[in-house]
């Protein structure tokens, strides 16, 4: 039987599909959009790991590498394009990666709870409508055991029994692979401070966000870990803190974090990496803190 193809959209689908693919213990060919510079470095270091991918970047949408597979590994559920691709073309079986805490909203759309729809955005009729064309496509494969969920989030026991109600299946990504393939790393003082994109969405203004970084380097030395969407004025002003040290690796901090030797003391405002980097460190004693901000900062 040929390979599924995998069709990912962020750095953190990509580990998704080595996870995947390792799990699979075979070769899978990725078609990989070219939506930012981290998909290419986060290539480049999962090939210097050994996953067994053969990627190929793509603006657009794979329509040729699509049609080319009866079996799908999707990122992104909810892009506009898979839904175009979807109700265009007929998979004869699909598998949902990780999308990081979306992937629970996804379940979520497919069992009936919500709207299939990406949290916190209005869409149009037209997405709407292929967003409902999506969701009937795969609940058909669902129907026919063809639709599987590869996720590192627990989705609660409730959730499991509701989408195998309908005939999907739920795989454990406990991501083992990145552990097995990571990089030593030392972290001195062992103080992590994971960047967010907040103010980059305008939902916590950037003097807020400065002030919260301060309060925690004023406790000691701190290793700043960007998120992927911070601008390069945001990173220039974080690193202008007294006993913040910005540690900009081009990288998934999942893939950077694993390799830790010793326990690390990890704060981050909200965001799924708490739940990745809990899977990853688990065993080393480390501690991941959220800071949920007062509502009048966000």
């Amino acid at each position: 039987m040929d390979a599924p193809l995998a069709w990912v959209e962020s750095p953190f689908q990509l580990v998704a599909a080595a996870e995947w693919a390792a799990a699979r213990d075979e070769r899978i060919p990725v078609a990989m959009r070219l939506s930012g510079p981290q998909m290419t470095s986060t290539a480049e270091e999962l090939l210097r790991r050994g996953a067994e991918l053969s990627i190929t970047p793509y603006f657009g949408i794979p329509w040729s590498a699509l049609a080319g597979h009866d079996h799908w590994g999707v990122g992104d559920a909810f892009s506009g394009q898979f839904r175009l691709a979807a109700s265009t073309l007929r998979p004869k079986r699909m598998t949902l990666l990780d999308d990081g805490a979306q992937t629970i909203a996804v379940a979520d759309s497919l069992i009936g709870r919500r709207a299939f729809a990406r949290p916190g955005k209005n869409e149009n009729l037209a997405h709407t409508f292929l967003g409902d064309l999506a969701r009937q496509r795969m609940l058909g494969l669902a129907a026919r055991g063809a639709l599987e969920l590869a996720t590192t989030f627990p989705l609660g026991d409730e959730r499991v029994r509701m989408l195998g109600d309908r005939g999907a299946t739920v795989t454990d990504l406990g991501l083992d692979w990145v552990r097995r393939t990571a990089r030593p790393i030392a972290v001195p003082g062992g103080r992590v401070l994971l960047g967010s994109a907040l103010p980059v969405d305008q939902r916590m203004p950037l003097p807020t966000y400065l002030a919260w970084v301060a309060s925690h380097a004023a406790a000691g030395r701190l290793a700043y870990l960007p998120h992927r969407r911070e601008t390069a004025e945001q990173l220039a002003a974080v690193g202008e803190i007294a006993g913040v040290t910005v540690h900009d690796t081009g990288l998934p901090i999942e893939l950077v974090l694993a390799g830790a030797g010793e326990g690390l003391e990890i704060v981050t405002l909200p965001s799924s990496a708490g739940v990745t980097l809990g899977r990853v460190l688990a065993g080393t004693g480390s501690t991941i803190r959220t800071d949920l901000p007062a509502l009048s900062e966000v």
